[in-house]
């Protein structure tokens, strides 16, 4: 603890303070300049998601599946149920489902004994107890479509419900359950088709085989039990068949529902309204993001509102900061010269003809109805869906072309791949300047990263700087007090000295 003033009666702490308030304006003027850094680096960085997003929505559009979008209609939607892949022909076929896939489901064909009121764990009869007759060890082999397995069981020890547990754990492709309110064991298999399978053999004690058995399973020993598969008819194509009922043929996605004693038909056309439905959110992206990169570079900047310092934070109500910091912080990245480079080459890829097309309608944007309108707007596209649909319907490999045409030559790229292909380099210089959001950068090393930390280690020796010059103060003014201090005890000894002689 510091105390002054004892010999002077000076207020040394506000003499100091007020003296460091002076000295404090460049570590204030630091922390302001670091402050609008960082802003402008949240800002850039802002926008190169921005970008990344956009580049995310061109490079789905530089595939041809998006412009090969198929709708499927079935005319018996109970019976079948379809979907059409880009490689689906347009056309109608003609269908007729003669048989659906179907696994193996054995269960017990009359209630078992009562589970419960045994020796076993939690009360529940071992299988000696449940069954009658069962004594010594119960064995079996059960074959399903994944494996075989033998399985030995002590009926005095053993339960019901160990049978269902080793079952499972097995991994055959057979899913075994009890279900102790119906007394009922049941036996599944996990698949569908002609190669789903339950076969039991070397069952001595009949336990889950044969003619009669303990579980009453409608089994055979020795004899397996398969699935069917579906059998379909498609036009000229008979007798195919599936091991699910969920299948493709030809680019046709099929899910049979139920048996058709009389043929239907699937029709299969192209899906303009999903094509021009991603068209049009291409575009809106597009628009949203030259929309906030030019909303940066018109901003008006103050220059008279600098970030508050924390004195002049303590002035102001919490409105009042945020009104400032909102002003202070508008305009940082005005006329930035990156960002009007980004914004002329998004506006180039997007506008420059597609050279080298061949056999085409088309080869610009304006061509299918996809324009800029007023230049106040800033490269801002519009959409005439009218032609737009008229385009996809007169030549759909041309619109096709148009966006996904992929070359080394930038002239030659189509609408989207060009537009990545610039996305990616302003992305990479905007990186390399701003860095990246991520707690897992331990170390921002791009241009501003490296010019906060300049900045940070400038305020730090400052700091120092100041600290050691309080302490100066303080001492020059320590040895004020001792003087005065010391003056004083010469000036009561002189008073003395003289009341004494008198």
């Amino acid at each position: 603890m510091r105390i002054g003033g004892l010999a002077t009666g000076i207020d040394t702490q506000q003499l100091v303070n007020d003296l460091m308030k002076v000295e404090r304006m460049r570590v204030d003027r630091l922390q302001q300049d670091k402050q609008v850094l960082q802003w402008q680096q949240q800002d850039y960085r802002e926008i190169n998601n921005a970008l990344r997003s956009l580049r995310d929505s061109a490079f789905s559009m530089k595939l041809q599946g998006t412009f090969l979008a198929k709708t499927a209609v079935s005319s018996n939607e109970a019976a079948v149920t379809v979907s059409a892949g880009a490689n689906a022909f347009n056309g109608t076929y003609n269908i007729q489902i003669t048989q659906l896939a179907a696994g193996v489901n054995r269960g017990s064909q009359v209630a078992l004994a009562d589970e419960a009121g045994g020796t076993g764990p939690g009360g529940v009869k071992t299988l000696s107890e449940q069954f009658t007759g069962i004594t010594g060890t119960v064995a079996f082999t059960l074959a399903g479509k994944d494996a075989t397995q033998a399985f030995s069981f002590d009926a005095a020890t053993k339960t019901i419900h160990d049978v269902v547990t080793e079952i499972n754990n097995a991994n055959l492709g057979i899913n075994a359950a009890y279900d102790v309110n119906l007394n009922r064991f049941f036996l599944t298999t996990a698949t569908t088709g002609g190669t789903a399978k339950i076969e039991a053999t070397g069952d001595t004690n009949n336990f889950l085989s044969g003619a009669t058995n303990t579980l009453n399973l409608n089994l055979q020993t020795g004899v397996a039990a398969t699935g069917t598969n579906a059998m379909i008819n498609l036009g000229d194509a008979h007798h195919l068949e599936f091991n699910t009922n969920t299948f493709t043929v030809n680019g046709i996605n099929i899910t049979a529902n139920q048996v058709m004693t009389t043929a239907g038909t699937i029709t299969v056309a192209s899906d303009v309204d999903t094509v021009v439905d991603s068209i049009k959110s291409f575009i809106e992206l597009y628009n949203t993001t030259i929309g906030k990169v030019n909303q940066e570079l018109l901003e008006n900047r103050d220059r008279d509102y600098r970030p508050l310092t924390d004195a002049q934070r303590e002035q102001m109500s919490e409105t009042q900061q945020e009104q400032w910091e909102e002003i202070a912080r508008s305009g940082l990245l005005r006329n930035d010269a990156l960002l009007s480079s980004t914004v002329h080459r998004m506006r180039g890829a997007m506008s420059a003809m597609v050279s080298g097309l061949t056999n085409t309608l088309y080869d610009t944007l304006s061509e299918i109805g996809i324009n800029t309108q007023n230049f106040q707007e800033r490269g801002k596209l519009h959409i005439d869906e009218d032609r737009l649909r008229v385009a996809l319907e007169a030549d759909p490999e041309a619109m096709t072309a148009l966006f996904t045409t992929s070359s080394t030559d930038y002239a030659q790229m189509g609408i989207a791949q060009r537009l990545q292909h610039d996305l990616d380099h302003h992305i990479n210089l905007l990186t390399g300047r701003a860095g990246t959001d991520g707690s897992f950068v331990q170390f921002d090393s791009s241009a501003m990263g490296r010019r906060i930390s300049n900045v940070n280690d400038e305020i730090n020796r400052w700091e120092e700087r100041l600290i050691a010059l309080e302490d100066r103060h303080w001492r020059q003014f320590s040895a004020m007090e001792r003087a005065i201090n010391q003056m004083n005890q010469q000036s009561m000894w002189l008073a003395q000295q003289f009341g004494g002689g008198m």
